[in-house]
Order: structure tokens, then sequence, then C-alpha cells
């Protein structure tokens, strides 16, 4: 991870900007893509209990030679263990064959239901336990994020979301930036279909700086400050994705790539999922 670049989180520990994401692979193709991750240098896996792949991310990070200290595993707290992430968070550790987890998110807020509080102060004691080095969430709208502050003094280190050209919430990211909350992007590249690789200007800049359109917009995440954890499970795009160090977008580049921005959310919205 020599050429890579790594985030200090608001509780002290350091973590990488780029990692690797896993959603809808099965435990078959993680292993595969895994392996090749850590061989192209990256140290950060970003998985879920909702993904039901923990299994295969735990045999390939057993099958690694890379030392337990130099990788950075997160897993997420699933909506139905609310009331009980003791439980839930053994289960990751024993399909993940780990001692602990490096980041620990609440996956969603499901206000509908009116258990992320109680989760949130469950997931702070784990922490205190040493099973978890820090914890954090996943799709949590502003409203949420100040309830769990106010109740418990305690602020999340990642706000893991939806975000990309598409969708850039510049919002919620300058609130999470204001109280030390990272903001980490998922689906940074958004989907097939979207048409955002034929966008004209990372069109223009996949030629200017001889990247693919996926380098270009993977290279904004990171040049605007946010953790990327671009998604794949074939070894050539895996390592495409990682070489994106040798080039910073320039700021009238990041200027133009902003008027891409058309909220158009691809995924479910966090105020009524799980209801």
């Amino acid at each position: 991870m020599a050429n890579a670049s790594v985030i200090k989180l608001n509780d002290g520990n350091l973590m990488p900007q780029l990692g690797l994401g896993v959603w809808q692979a099965s435990n078959e193709e993680v292993l595969t893509a895994i392996s090749s991750a850590l061989d192209v240098g990256y140290r950060a896996i970003d998985t879920a209990a909702a993904y039901h792949n923990e299994e295969g991310v735990g045999q390939a990070l057993k099958n690694s030679h890379v030392p337990r200290e130099d990788l950075f595993i997160t897993t997420k707290l699933w909506n139905s263990d609310h009331l009980q992430p003791a439980q839930a968070l053994q289960a990751s550790l024993e399909k993940l064959q780990l001692d602990y987890i490096d980041l620990w998110l609440m996956h969603w807020p499901v206000p509908a239901k009116g258990h992320y509080i109680e989760a949130w102060k469950s997931m702070i004691d784990l922490q205190q336990q040493g099973l978890v080095k820090s914890i954090g969430v996943c799709n949590f709208n502003i409203d949420h994020l100040q309830h769990i502050i106010d109740e418990t003094g305690v602020h999340p280190v990642i706000n893991q979301i939806e975000l990309h050209p598409l969708f850039q919430q510049r919002a919620l990211h300058a609130w999470n930036a204001t109280h030390q909350i990272q903001t980490e992007s998922w689906s940074p590249l958004a989907r097939a279909g979207e048409g955002i690789f034929e966008q004209k200007i990372i069109r223009h800049l996949a030629d200017k700086y001889g990247k693919s359109p996926a380098q270009i917009i993977i290279r904004w995440h990171l040049d605007n400050g946010l953790v990327v954890i671009p998604k794949s499970v074939t070894p050539s795009r895996i390592a495409e994705n990682f070489n994106v160090w040798d080039f910073r977008l320039e700021k009238e580049e990041l200027a133009e790539m902003a008027k891409l921005d058309c909220g158009k959310r691809i995924g479910p919205d966090p105020d009524k999922f799980g209801a």
C-alpha cells in the first residue's frame, strides 16, 4: 500500500482511503477477488452480514499471507439485529475467522422501527470490549446522526452513503465533515445503464490522463476526500480500479465534475428502507 492514501478517523485509527467492496459477490467469487486485490495492494475489504459472503471473505483472509495488522476489515450490523448486536457481531467474527473487526457499521437506521439508538449504544459497548476497533453507520441522514450523537455523545467515525457524480450529497457530506465524521461512498461508480461513463467531462478527462472512465470517477472520490470502495470480482478491473495514484484532478476539473450532480439516487431512501 506504499502508493495508497490513508485517512485518520475521529477515534485516531487509520483507514485506507480506497478499498474493495464485495456486495453481491458470492463466497466463491470473493475468494478470487480478495486474493487479486491483496496482490495488487488493497488492504481494506468491505463486506456485511447481509451480503452473505462473510465466510468467503474469512477464508480469503485466512489464505492470504498479508499480516492481520495490515488489513482493514469492515462488516455491518443488519436491520433485524438492532436489538441483538452482540450476537450479530459474534456471528460475523466467527464467519470472518477474526478476533476483532476494524470497522463495524450499522447498515441502515430503519427509523420506522425506532431501535437504531439502542443499537448504537450496544455498538459502543462492544467497541469498549475490544471486539471492534472503530464504529460507524451507513445510510444515516442528518437527523439520524444528530439523534445518536445527542443520546450518547459518541460520533460515528464513518457515514457510508450512496455517493457518485450523479448523486453527490454535498449537504450531507459537509455536515459529516463539520462533525468529524468521514464520508464513505457506496455505489461510487453508479450502476450500468445510468450513463455515467458516457458523460462528456468524464470522457474528456479519461482521454487527457490516459485512464478509464472508472479510474477518473474513483480519483474524483479520492480528491474530494471521500473513502471509496468500488466493487468488482474481475481481477483486471480490480487492478485497474487501484491504479489511480499517479495523477490528481485539477480544481477546475473537479468543479466541472460537480456539475454532473442531478440528485439521481439509485438505492433506497434511508427514511423509508426497512420499514
